[in-house]
């Protein structure tokens, strides 16, 4: 269902936010030293994980319009596609950062003010818009961006203190960004098995539906807990992750 402009504009702000963040952050903390490094994700540079922030934003960036009658792919379809065009994304982060090596943030900035533009353009109503990977609505666009965003930077985050130490650099993650993708990850959850459940630890919850953390059901029940006492929360394991 279509969002509010009023929700949309909130979505948009939270994006612009959680962008300007982890830029701040990576600007402060990838330097020369740490970009070539491996990062916390099998197969990727730090500096391959900087240039996907980019291309996540860029997706945004390269949205138009879709045909009237369009339907678009609910929010789970969406990140549904992720697993099949994994190893290409990977190609693509892989180019990308050897293609802008020389000036990485330069080429982030431009993807980001493109898509922070485009995402002013295309609303205020949460309009169908087409993706590169299907149809969706723009407020599911907005969304997915954040979701890109706030696990990246997560994941940037754990590679550079593996590389530097515990201590080397602050947070790049958004606290209210991260709340919100942790809620719309925990909606597919509920959506599919029918419980009743509620954030109990967003950052631990985030690693478990991305699958940046192995799954454990003691590790799941400090995430989330039963909305009531006397319920349990279910073993998730077959479900995660989700992306």
């Amino acid at each position: 269902m279509p969002l509010p402009a009023t929700e949309i504009a909130l979505l948009t702000d939270t994006l612009a936010r959680q962008w300007r963040r982890v830029r701040t952050w990576v600007g402060d903390a990838v330097g020369d030293d740490v970009r070539g490094e491996p990062s916390v994700l099998p197969g990727w540079t730090v500096a391959e994980l900087v240039a996907h922030l980019a291309r996540a934003m860029d997706a945004l960036a390269v949205c138009v319009p879709a045909e009237p009658t369009t339907v678009p792919a609910t929010f789970a379809e969406y990140l549904g596609s992720y697993p099949d065009r994994a190893e290409e994304v990977a190609e693509t982060a892989r180019i990308i950062a050897r293609q802008i090596e020389d000036a990485p943030l330069q080429w982030a900035d431009a993807r980001a003010t493109a898509a922070l533009h485009e995402a002013e353009s295309l609303g205020p109503d949460d309009v169908v818009v087409q993706g590169r990977r299907a149809p969706v609505l723009l407020s599911t666009m907005l969304v997915s961006r954040i979701l890109e965003l706030v696990v990246h930077a997560d994941d940037l985050l754990r590679s550079v203190r593996r590389v530097r130490g515990a201590d080397a650099a602050p947070d790049p993650v958004d606290p209210v960004a991260l709340h919100l993708v942790a809620e719309e990850l925990l909606d597919i959850v509920v959506a599919r098995g029918g419980w009743d459940l509620e954030v109990a630890d967003a950052r631990l919850w985030l690693r478990l539906a991305a699958g940046r953390v192995p799954y454990d059901v003691d590790a799941l029940a400090r995430a989330l807990h039963p909305r009531f006492a006397s319920d349990a929360v279910p073993d998730l394991g077959r479900m995660l992750p989700l992306l």
